[in-house]
């Protein structure tokens, strides 16, 4: 390991150097990084990722809260960043690190007492212990009783209502927000999101003038493109006013009235039973709750005829996170809670529906964030006008997150085709799909 420094008179003094002598123990070995810090000492592999400490704070955050948290905090707050230098950038520097991570069995490991103590001690004379800093502005502050109408209507707002006009910048067209079906990497974002509504619609059997729900309806883009494209008359639900209030003007401009009606209402709310043909939920049973799942399955099969289909696009995790990990759960998508597939399989048949097909797309997702981080680097000047700088590194770390989790396996995402099975379900028996 090479050691740099400048911006200080004596070796001692320097803070890169003493911190990486704190951090050994902690971390197995030397830094994986070169570390930068804000008197311009530097220590570390000098072909390694730059991290940029450029504040007491982001130390003060990572021992008050070690590990991804204090990380993705200083680093929303600027405190922390990661330049794109000698061709690396955050994507590659992350990958970088949770490589030597696993390389060194750190994962999901705590410092031991003995080390931490060490480490305070190192870092005790440069500014770097005190009280927490508070937390960042963009940070959820969600309360009430977990998955309660209210709860569930914030943590929704938190995440949704950013602004319309925020996430048509990263989105494309269709404002589809979810996986999008991929014939190749290169293939564009809209033909993408384009080609999944109609995989949906064709899955589910739709034809002019059948019911269709969809069940967190977003805005619109599956509730549009099946009364347009394959004629269905379609209710759809969401709890979020900005995205029903996008969906009305696009009803409008459309000349959907008749065919489309958006409510804002709770699933749980929904009143009909066996009044529609098909059913959808596009990536919104990640957003229900462990224990009101059975409740979220049980709507599906109710509000679907004997014998109609109902199709879920969802999300699935593996291990101690299940709601992403501490960043997700704090700065996106608070209450969050995803499983294995063969779990969501499991409970969605205990309601009584019969499961047909399970459509793994996991590596679709990696292409459809890197579209949606494409346009968002495109349009950053104008998001930073929208939200401010924090949240736009907010969502930069969130969206090279996410690619990065559907890349590596972390995560996934299927579709689950299902039937209500006490009727004729009519599926044909060679897919087409």
């Amino acid at each position: 390991m090479t050691t740099h420094a400048t911006g200080s008179t004596r070796t001692g003094d320097e803070i890169a150097p003493r911190l990486a002598a704190a951090l050994a123990p902690i971390l197995g070995g030397g830094l994986p990084v070169r570390l930068r810090a804000w008197d311009g000492s530097e220590a570390g592999p000098g072909d390694a990722p730059v991290v940029e400490l450029r504040s007491p704070d982001a130390v003060r955050r990572l021992l008050w809260q070690p590990g991804e948290l204090g990380a993705a905090q200083a680093y929303v707050t600027g405190e922390l960043d990661v330049p794109h230098d000698d061709g690396w950038d955050l994507d590659s520097a992350l990958t970088h690190a949770f490589s030597v991570a696993r390389e060194r069995g750190l994962s999901g490991t705590r410092p031991s007492l003995a080390a931490t103590v060490r480490a305070l001690r190192a870092v005790s004379g440069i500014g770097a212990l005190g009280r927490p800093p508070a937390a960042p502005a963009s940070q959820a502050r969600i309360r009430g009783r977990l998955h309660s109408r209210l709860r569930d209507r914030r943590s929704i707002s938190h995440h949704y209502d950013l602004s319309n006009e925020f996430y048509s910048l990263i989105l494309e067209p269709n404002m589809a927000y979810s996986c999008g079906y991929h014939s190749s990497p290169d293939q564009p974002l809209e033909e993408a999101q384009s080609a999944k509504l109609s995989l949906v619609c064709r899955k589910l059997g739709l034809e002019p003038g059948m019911r269709l729900l969809d069940v967190g309806c977003g805005w619109g883009s599956l509730s549009l493109h099946a009364a347009e494209h394959f004629g269905a008359k379609v209710t759809g639900v969401t709890i979020s006013a900005e995205q029903k209030r996008f969906i009305d003007a696009r009803i409008a401009e459309r000349g959907l009235a008749d065919r489309v009606e958006i409510r804002l209402q709770d699933y749980r709310d929904v009143p009909e039973r066996e009044a529609f043909d098909t059913v959808s939920s596009i990536e919104m049973g990640e957003h229900v709750g462990q224990g009101n799942y059975p409740t979220y399955a049980e709507v599906l099969r109710r509000s679907v005829r004997p014998g109609g289909r109902v199709l879920v696009q969802q999300m699935s995790r593996t291990g101690r996170w299940p709601g992403g990990g501490p960043f997700i759960e704090s700065f996106i998508a608070p209450d969050m809670h995803m499983r294995p597939v063969g779990e969501t399989v499991a409970l969605l048949e205990g309601s009584g529906l019969e499961v047909r097909d399970v459509h793994a797309m996991r590596e679709h997702y990696v292409h459809t964030v890197s579209g949606w981080l494409q346009r968002f680097e495109l349009n950053v000047d104008r998001l930073t006008e929208l939200v401010g700088e924090e949240v736009v590194r907010v969502w930069r770390l969130y969206l090279v997150g996410g690619a990065m989790a559907f890349r590596d396996g972390r995560m996934g995402v299927d579709q689950i085709l299902l039937v209500r099975p006490d009727g004729e379900h009519a599926l044909p028996w060679v897919r087409d799909w």
